[in-house]
């Protein structure tokens, strides 16, 4: 009886441990990527700025990079990098500059490879979910960048589930 007992106190915490054994993503699709980059790009071109967009998936990797004519060769780093940082401290460039300015607990963030803080760089989230980032260089000025990158946030928003 007691065996009995004991293993019905087992069971339900056996079918927990395997449901926990797996867990399900959101990715954005290539189309929607290249609709928030087409976007970021169409605001930073009628600002008058040549720049590179790039947007990242939500484990940093490169899902597409949409260079204009005249983008400095240099925007093709940054932009992929200013996403990369967005998703892999949770925070967009923007504020990650604020927070690992010199004589900030965070400073010392600044020197991981890849790690860029200027703005520019824009999470994209949905349904709860961090999808994917998206990051633009090129603009005169990180908060341009950041205007561009977040048109492109707000071209896809309706798409996402929210």
């Amino acid at each position: 009886m007691k065996r009995l007992a004991l293993a019905a106190l087992f069971i339900p915490a056996l079918g927990t441990a395997a449901e926990s054994a797996t867990f399900t993503t959101k990715s954005l699709t290539p189309e929607t990527a290249l609709k928030a980059a087409q976007a970021a790009l169409a605001k930073c071109r009628a600002d008058g700025y040549q720049v590179t967009v790039a947007v990242v998936d939500r484990s940093g990797l490169t899902q597409l990079l949409l260079r204009d004519r005249f983008a400095g060769p240099h925007t093709v780093e940054v932009a992929s990098n200013k996403a990369w940082t967005a998703v892999s401290f949770r925070t967009n460039s923007g504020d990650f500059e604020k927070a690992t300015r010199p004589g900030e607990s965070m400073a010392g963030l600044r020197h991981v490879p890849r790690a860029t803080a200027v703005a520019g760089g824009v999470m994209v989230q949905g349904g709860g979910s961090l999808m994917g980032a998206i990051g633009v260089s090129g603009a005169p000025g990180g908060e341009a960048d950041e205007a561009c990158a977040n048109a492109g946030l707000k071209a896809i928003a309706d798409d996402l589930e929210f």
